[in-house]
């Protein structure tokens, strides 16, 4: 196990074009740890100044506490697995698994025992003897993951390597995964833009957008206290609501849209810096959940637009005249488009937002 310190770290390229802006990153002894962000957000980049393959322009770069600015890939002691698999067609699993390994001079014997142990590991041993070509996607990949684990590395890279796998393989790779590291008890960095993949598998999730770290912390930092509306609208599937309105106190303190159809009445000690907030424009986030259909006292009509059974949830979408708002049921609805309905939030799942900084204010 490996710690991994990332300390202001830039890449600019020419013409002043900087893909990654002062970032900072630590992950410690066995840490699970992924970088989530739309595509171009300089997450991959990242992974490959980590793995030496680009240079850093910028900052400080530490593994175990040892500066590696300068410090070629094949001395990084990193293994990297990458989206496409990466094998050679014409060796065999076995060959594959232990091609770095003989480069590197390593005895037979050590040699066909890493290899083994790691092909019982990933359920590959039946399939030694098999070119790639012979393999499913989801064999292929696991090949991969098995030339990286004989290595034994201090840590281990993975660039999206589930994207190239249809819906039912990706779960079930992401599951290996998540068993491999509690095998291995190894740190792991990986790159995703898929905030599911992000979610269930980090210990840590990083979340980047325009080459900045916009917010770090665990699954449920992320989720119930997001920093940011970026945050905040990335992270969560369906995505969170937003309107936009304004505070106002008038026999308490309560927000209103800015189509002044929904009205919610706030506690006094909502924002933490209230004289900023108090009549001024801010924006309201709450998740699908927070949504209540067709309870007792429902306050704000709407019509049914979408309705989506998923089997245990059930998510439906809601036209209220000035926007569409998704909410999400654990039940099956008899709900049905044209269908006319009522509904509140709930108070104690809102989320607000600076209406000029985005960032989060309660």
């Amino acid at each position: 196990m490996s710690t991994l310190e990332l300390k202001n770290i830039s890449k600019i390229y020419i013409d002043d074009i900087k893909v990654v802006n002062n970032v900072n990153i630590q992950a410690g002894e066995g840490e699970f740890v992924v970088f989530v962000g739309p595509s171009g957000c300089g997450k991959t980049t990242i992974l490959r100044m980590i793995a030496g393959l680009e240079n850093i322009t910028e900052g400080e770069l530490y593994i175990d506490g040892k500066l590696m600015n300068d410090i070629p890939p094949k001395d990084r002691d990193i293994a990297m697995v990458f989206q496409n698999y990466a094998l050679y067609p014409h060796m065999s699993v076995y060959e594959n698994m232990s091609f770095g390994l003989k480069l590197r001079k390593v005895d037979k014997q050590i040699i066909r025992e890493k290899v083994m142990n790691a092909a019982k590991i990933l359920g590959l041993t039946e399939y030694l003897n098999r070119k790639p070509k012979e393999l499913s996607g989801g064999q292929r990949q696991r090949v991969a993951l098995g030339r990286a684990i004989v290595r034994e590395p201090k840590i281990f890279l993975f660039d999206e390597p589930l994207s190239n796998l249809d819906a039912k393989l990706r779960n079930q790779m992401r599951t290996e995964l998540a068993n491999l590291h509690n095998k291995l008890n190894a740190t792991m960095i990986y790159v995703t833009h898929d905030q599911i993949e992000a979610m269930t598998l980090g210990d840590k999730i990083i979340v980047l957008n325009n080459g900045e770290v916009q917010q770090s912390g665990t699954p449920a930092d992320l989720y119930l206290r997001p920093s940011n509306k970026f945050v905040a609208e990335f992270i969560g599937s369906p995505q969170m609501n937003f309107l936009d309105g304004t505070t106002e106190v008038n026999e308490g303190l309560s927000f209103i849209d800015s189509a002044k159809s929904i009205r919610i009445n706030l506690d006094e000690n909502t924002f933490e810096n209230p004289d900023k907030y108090i009549n001024k424009k801010v924006i309201l986030g709450f998740r699908p959940e927070a949504i209540e259909l067709n309870t007792n006292g429902a306050s704000y009509p709407a019509v049914v637009k979408l309705v989506e059974f998923l089997g245990s949830e059930t998510i439906v979408h809601l036209d209220t005249g000035n926007q569409t708002l998704v909410a999400k049921v654990n039940r099956v609805t008899q709900l049905k488009p044209g269908d006319k309905i009522k509904f509140n939030i709930d108070n104690g799942k809102l989320h607000f937002f600076d209406a000029d900084t985005f960032f989060r204010i309660n």
